[in-house]
């Protein structure tokens, strides 16, 4: 098979672009929305807001890795890199701690240049920990560097990237081809979706490091997006393309066979929409969550406030099934009669509605 840049006209990469006004106008759009709802948000909520995506984003780009690690501890990492804690807290998990300091990083220079040594300290601050790569510099080696799925001895390549020897120049030609297409850049892309769509696709092609070249990749589509903005994104785009894998790697895949990237493009502009739609359902969740706080509280018993803040600690989409009297015997560790007392309790103040009937009674948050 032949890859996309083996062919004569790499890195040029064509695209059409007709069908996708739509996107873009919702994706503005939406955009917007952000914006206004930003604006007039207290400053608490725009921190909490804000750590919410951040911690997102930074446990589902491990987890697109098959890397699963602590959400403490990349709560902690990411509080203690934007100064919000009282003195710093102890983070145990060094990938968390790795991972979180690139998320803050990338945010707090996403105007500046791109330069190879940023890319090198976003690898050292990511895979420093791991004595196994050669963390901070580009890949080297005779060996071919390949994308492959698949048992021993039945494995399926799904794509190779340019030899280790090629890498410098390559590198050279993708960060003075992101600085082009930058505001105001000789080769501005001015629609930020789709700049950031091919930033991602060139730099995967390459795949410089010897591992972390997703997480890197991805950090760059965001980088790319909000140097368009003008400001640091305010979604996660891992955890819209961790929502369905398959089709990231398959849509991926396809764009590496050729440099016709139209239908990539569409895909990954449809991502970023997902992901923006995603960030407002938070910031609009964070917003009511805020509301629901200042009304009840000093109305709640400890119990009841550990279970409230687990059922809120789900997020928009909701505590999967509602709160029953047996999930809340769990959660506070308590029998039977006094969590159905605290319950009724919660009902009566209208803290959390009653749902179902019998066996079925389930209890939902008012928001």
């Amino acid at each position: 098979m032949t890859y996309n840049w083996q062919q004569p006209e790499w890195p040029d990469f064509v695209y059409n672009l007709s069908d996708l006004e739509d996107l873009l106008l919702s994706f503005a759009e939406e955009t917007g929305n952000i914006s206004g709802i930003l604006q007039a948000a207290p400053e608490h909520v725009k921190t909490e807001n804000l750590l919410d995506i951040l911690v997102s984003e930074a446990i589902k780009t491990s987890e697109i890795e098959g890397e699963y690690i602590s959400r403490q501890d990349v709560v902690f990492s990411i509080r203690n890199n934007l100064g919000l804690n009282s003195g710093p807290q102890i983070v145990k998990d060094k990938r968390a701690k790795g991972v979180s300091t690139l998320m803050v990083d990338v945010r707090k220079t996403y105007a500046n240049l791109l330069t190879e040594e940023k890319l090198f300290a976003w690898h050292e601050m990511l895979l420093s920990e791991n004595k196994t790569i050669n963390s901070g510099t580009w890949r080297k080696g005779m060996e071919p560097m390949q994308v492959i799925s698949g048992t021993i001895g039945r494995e399926k390549v799904h794509f190779e990237a340019p030899p280790s020897q090629q890498v410098p120049q390559e590198m050279e030609r993708f960060i003075k081809w992101f600085n082009a297409t930058a505001p105001g850049g000789s080769k501005e892309i001015k629609r930020g979706p789709v700049r950031s769509a091919i930033v991602h696709l060139f730099f995967e092609s390459i795949h410089p490091f010897e591992d972390g070249n997703g997480r890197i990749g991805r950090v760059l589509a965001e980088k790319a997006l909000s140097q368009t903005m003008g400001r640091p994104v305010m979604l996660s785009l891992s955890r819209s393309i961790e929502a369905d894998r398959k089709s990231y790697y398959s849509a991926l895949e396809k764009a590496q066979g050729n440099n016709e990237i139209t239908a990539w493009i569409h895909y990954f502009v449809q991502v970023i929409f997902d992901a923006q739609v995603e960030a407002r359902k938070i910031l609009t969740f964070t917003l009511q969550k805020t509301k629901f706080y200042d009304q009840f509280k000093n109305k709640f018993n400890e119990r009841q406030a550990k279970a409230i803040q687990k059922m809120l600690e789900s997020g928009p989409d909701g505590f999967t099934g509602g709160m029953t009297a047996k999930k809340y015997m769990s959660i506070t560790k308590t029998s039977k009669s006094t969590a159905t007392r605290d319950l009724q309790h919660l009902v009566e103040i209208q803290a959390l509605l009653l749902t179902g009937g019998g066996r079925s009674v389930s209890y939902l948050l008012p928001i």
